[in-house]
């Protein structure tokens, strides 16, 4: 299963967004979409499955929650927007992962690229940065990789050029 990986478009997204999502079999999105716009040229392309962010409205929180888990292939996903990272989780993210800790664990909201591996949790903690132009990042970036049964492989990351 090949995945794209964003975060944090706050209401933009390029063409060059949506010739990877081309080439994925699914899209995960970690929140702060900014608007419906967003989520309707990811969803004309391929499956979307995402959380809602701090800048989402109404209209996005009734189509995404604010915490996800699911299973793609035969590993354990669990989404958060703001989620923090290993040593510096959030309440709601320490909360989740101590009650059923998932293999990989995806945030966003800090606009900071991160790929980490939890040794304490024994999870894979993964944040896209941001691909969209609001925010302090200077560079928009995301992520794609593949899950193979229970393996994460061939994690790649995307400079989409500054912002």
């Amino acid at each position: 299963m090949k995945i794209l990986l964003l975060s944090d478009s706050h209401s933009y997204i390029d063409e060059r967004v949506l010739d990877y999502a081309k080439h994925s079999d699914e899209i995960w999105h970690c929140g702060d979409f900014g608007n419906i716009e967003v989520i309707e040229a990811l969803e004309k392309i391929k499956p979307l499955r995402g959380v809602y962010g701090n800048i989402d409205g109404t209209e996005i929180r009734k189509i995404f929650p604010e915490v996800l888990r699911f299973t793609c292939e035969e590993v354990e996903v669990l989404m958060i927007h703001i989620g923090g990272y290993p040593g510096k989780y959030s309440p709601l993210a320490k909360k989740e992962i101590e009650k059923q800790t998932p293999k990989l664990f995806i945030s966003g909201h800090s606009h900071i690229l991160k790929a980490i591996f939890d040794q304490k949790n024994h999870l894979l903690h993964l944040n896209p940065g941001a691909m969209g132009k609001v925010g302090w990042h200077q560079m928009r970036t995301m992520m794609r990789f593949d899950i193979n049964k229970d393996q994460i492989e061939n994690l790649e990351i995307i400079e989409l050029g500054k912002k």
